[in-house]
């Protein structure tokens, strides 16, 4: 979030923080996104967990002292909301309380304006108390707020990616929406394409081209087997190996008839559609569509990175391989944040950004791709 308003240039970064928690078995610390972030942002961020820090300590807690506060960009765990955790419909995570608490935080900053974005199900699923409190808390201590889950590729990005986006503002201020940014505009439908992602990832000098390899002799030819642009396990059905070439999980959805379930396991992209949803865990061709629609590997970093909305540039660092791949996974794509940006500005001064403003150097999306709606 915070790269599309250091991108902007109207904005400066002044204080971020970051529990930086990986996986539950590598403990907190472990997942490295704070020197990600310090390498492209330019600052680094506060390693601790907000659940800890009364509002009233936020200040010192960034080491922003009295600056004044115009956006605060806060994006709690999304972990507790996805549905890609079944036990997500049935207990309330502890950490989804930092939804509400962000109304604290905005308190304490005394910011103009509050952005937020996190998974649909904040806004559409069983926890929804928690979007209706943050709601209520900035409603009653003086803002106007709208909140919406959008399909993230109508903006540009070239991925299936559904994400709730939440604004708030001072009631002094006007209250502007994506809809109002975008009203009478689209984007065309080659644009928001894994070939056209991909082939900036191709073009792009110095960037980040490996990719893991295989775990075993049986995943390499498990992918060999499964046809191009767009295959999927399921095609294994069909193919003389069919035995060697499924995992114990394939057979078993087969024969209990459940062919709709994960789909995408073991799937590659297909060149001229956008791509799918890239999770936290791309970093395994066992964990999604991540497969090159053509060639035999997971899609590199700066493949995933430029479907996620990355400008080819961008730095990651990480010990891992799988760390940098949860680094793109877990991030709010840089080109739909550089638009909020512009959102943000134009609530905050009033002028509107025209659509070629909203292109985000580096990334898929062209100043060239914007077309009018039909009446």
């Amino acid at each position: 979030m915070s790269y599309g308003f250091k991108a902007h240039g109207a904005f400066k970064v002044i204080g971020a923080a970051d529990a930086e928690i990986g996986k539950p078995t590598a403990g907190n610390g472990r997942l490295q996104c704070n020197t990600t972030y310090r390498n492209n942002i330019g600052i680094y961020p506060k390693r601790v967990d907000l659940a800890d820090i009364a509002a009233e300590e936020i200040r010192e807690c960034l080491g922003i002292g009295d600056t004044e506060v115009n956006v605060l960009s806060v994006c709690p765990p999304c972990t507790g909301f996805s549905r890609t955790n079944p036990q997500n419909h049935l207990r309330d995570d502890p950490r989804n309380s930092l939804v509400s608490k962000a109304a604290d935080f905005a308190m304490a900053l005394d910011a103009d304006v509050v952005v937020m974005e996190n998974a649909r199900e904040l806004i559409r699923g069983n926890f929804l108390h928690h979007y209706r409190a943050l709601r209520e808390r900035l409603e009653d201590r003086g803002y106007n707020v709208f909140g919406r889950s959008y399909m993230l590729n109508r903006f540009g990005l070239p991925q299936i990616r559904e994400r709730s986006i939440i604004i708030a503002a001072k009631e002094n201020l006007p209250l502007y929406t994506l809809e109002s940014m975008w009203d009478g505009w689209a984007v065309k439908e080659d644009a928001k394409t894994v070939r056209r992602a991909l082939s900036v990832a191709a073009r792009a000098k110095n960037a980040d081209h490996r990719f893991p390899g295989f775990a075993s002799d049986e995943v390499k030819r498990r992918i060999e087997a499964i046809p191009k642009n767009g295959g999927s396990w399921i095609d294994l059905l069909k193919h003389l190996d069919a035995d060697y070439l499924m995992t114990g999980s394939m057979k078993r959805i087969v024969s209990a008839g459940r062919l709709g379930s994960y789909p995408d396991v073991y799937g590659r992209m297909a060149w001229d559609k956008p791509a799918p949803t890239i999770k936290r865990e791309c970093a395994h061709i066992g964990n999604g569509r991540y497969a090159h629609p053509e060639q035999d590997r997971l899609c590199s970093i700066v493949e995933m990175a430029v479907l996620q909305g990355f400008p080819h540039n961008y730095r990651f660092n990480g010990a891992t391989l799988a760390n940098i791949y949860r680094h793109i996974g877990d991030a709010v794509p840089p080109l739909i944040s550089y638009q909020l940006a512009h959102l943000c500005r134009w609530i905050l001064t009033n002028e509107q950004p025209g659509m070629q403003e909203l292109v985000l150097a580096g990334t898929s999306l062209k100043s060239t791709d914007f077309v009018r709606e039909a009446a």
